[in-house]
């Protein structure tokens, strides 16, 4: 084994769809987990298969179609979870099965009602139970930062001798300082006598804003392995970021000294894309992925940007593939230039997704004077990487104001036939939401509603993400348009065909 070697394990579609407000579909699942083995991850958590029919699908479609990265699935320390694990991973090209237990003697007294002795032996069966199905089996030690240094250690040796490949040792609550963990980490590969057998993990949380420093300080102590998710996202306040992690490695390489393996150019990508299905947008001042993160106001730092790039960037933005282009797009652009630009983006579309990408810039470059890059994104996501319409809207007319009960009137295509249906409400997107709803007969509750500009400008495309109730169950909906009640009507919709086309899925299978 290469000593300096770091393996990035991304937990995105585990730890971070725990995220509240965050329900993905297998599909969508499918399409994080593809674009983190273009990203160049070596491990793709993909889920808890035992946690529901949705999550054994998600885990067991990943594994039967993505390759390159090991494909993981969590299971808790008993054996009809690591069986169901199994079960979903078995196709897999590099499968790993995840088995977890708490330490901590809080978790062992107030969760698991369990003496020392007791989780030992379970963890260490969980182990051995595992270990026949699968070579590589990831323990993690729950809590372990805050467990016993004494039983910790005694843990982390029966369970390598048990035949883990990987002892993971989390930061589960975020309550670590970096300088602790640092040698938290050193004690256990000083002490534990067949650390040798086994790669060490780090899984550090973010409830003081240190989960990328105490990541760092693990891997400068001796872990080689991180675990992380795109944008930080994950329970609570989330996990270690991924894009921070990688460059943070790569920018301070002369500190670190360790390897990792991936294709920088994918990671904004990366984070655009896990942003728009899960509904959770980036904060402007974000780290590497933000909108500000290579953006200067202040007239010194430009001066000296201009001069040198070094003085106020220690990082191109390029490198991680934001694209600046002096093409400037518009309605009399064509299909050739429309097509290099979004491959500068990173986007090779088939023939079939350009012909359907390029009708909907042909609509938006009638509304709008100039198509940023961003707007370039957003129409991509929109339909190219959309799922099936079973519903579209055709027609939208408003009625509303101050003195008026707000009316909407809205027409749907369903399989090339035209419904119409109207309807009131407390406000026009409300109205809208009213008819369609008349139209599908599926009944929908708002929950959440997010509405920003894609770009700068009065003429500048709408995105709304909402977050809707269907049936007890919450999907995410996103519309995009420069009518913002138009992209919020697009938005609902889009959350009732994800819940049509898991409903259909779950019958066919």
């Amino acid at each position: 084994m290469v000593d300096n070697r770091i393996y990035l394990f991304d937990t995105t579609l585990r730890d971070g769809e725990q995220s509240p407000g965050v329900s993905l579909n297998a599909d969508e699942k499918l399409e994080i987990a593809q674009q983190l083995s273009r990203l160049g991850v070596d491990i793709i958590e993909a889920g808890f298969p035992i946690a529901s029919p949705g999550d054994f699908t998600a885990v067991k479609k990943i594994a039967e179609q993505v390759r390159g990265p090991v494909i993981a699935g969590l299971c808790r320390a008993v054996r009809t979870d690591i069986d169901r694990t199994w079960e979903a991973l078995k196709d897999a090209e590099s499968p790993r099965i995840h088995t977890f237990l708490a330490t901590s003697d809080i978790h062992l007294k107030h969760k698991l009602q369990k003496n020392r002795e007791e989780a030992l032996q379970q963890a260490v069966d969980a182990v051995k139970h595992a270990k026949k199905y699968c070579s590589d089996v990831e323990f993690s030690a729950e809590d372990a930062f805050r467990s016993d240094m004494e039983f910790l250690v005694q843990v982390v040796e029966q369970v390598i001798d048990a035949g883990a490949t990987v002892v993971n040792l989390p930061d589960t609550v975020g309550y670590a300082i970096p300088e602790e963990y640092g040698d938290f980490i050193k004690t256990i590969v000083t002490r534990v006598p067949n650390i040798d057998r086994a790669i060490i993990g780090v899984h550090c949380h973010d409830d003081l804003g240190l989960a990328v420093a105490n990541s760092l300080a693990g891997i400068a102590n001796g872990a080689r392995q991180v675990e992380c998710a795109v944008n930080g996202i994950g329970e609570r306040a989330g996990n270690a970021a991924l894009e921070e992690i990688i460059m943070a490695l790569y920018t301070r390489n002369s500190f670190f000294k360790k390897q990792i393996k991936v294709d920088y150019s994918e990671i904004y990508r990366t984070s655009r894309l896990v942003s728009s299905l899960t509904g959770m947008q980036v904060q402007a001042n974000k780290a590497i992925v933000g909108k500000n993160a290579f953006i200067h106001e202040s007239g010194i730092h430009q001066d000296g940007v201009l001069k040198e790039r070094s003085t106020y960037e220690i990082m191109s933005p390029e490198l991680i593939g934001i694209y600046r282009s002096n093409l400037v797009l518009g309605k009399h652009s064509g299909r050739h230039a429309f097509k290099e630009q979004l491959a500068q983006l990173g986007y090779n579309l088939s023939d079939d997704e350009l012909a359907k990408a390029f009708i909907s810039f042909k609509e938006i470059a009638d509304k709008k004077k100039e198509i940023t890059n961003d707007d370039l994104e957003a129409l991509v996501k929109d339909q190219v990487m959309g799922i099936p319409e079973r519903f579209t809207l055709t027609y939208l007319h408003i009625s509303s104001g101050t003195s008026i009960v707000p009316t909407a009137t809205v027409k749907l295509t369903i399989d090339d036939m035209s419904f119409e249906a109207a309807a009131t409400g407390d406000g026009p997107v409300d109205a809208a939401c009213h008819a369609v709803d008349k139209i599908t007969d599926i009944y929908g509750k708002m929950h959440e509603y997010k509405l920003h500009a894609v770009s700068g400008g009065k003429d500048a495309l709408g995105e709304v993400i909402s977050r809707i109730e269907i049936n007890g169950k919450q999907y995410n909906g996103r519309g995009l348009s420069t009518d913002i009640i138009e992209a919020s009507v697009k938005s609902y919709i889009n959350a009732i065909n994800k819940y049509y086309f898991e409903q259909k899925n779950h019958t066919d299978n």
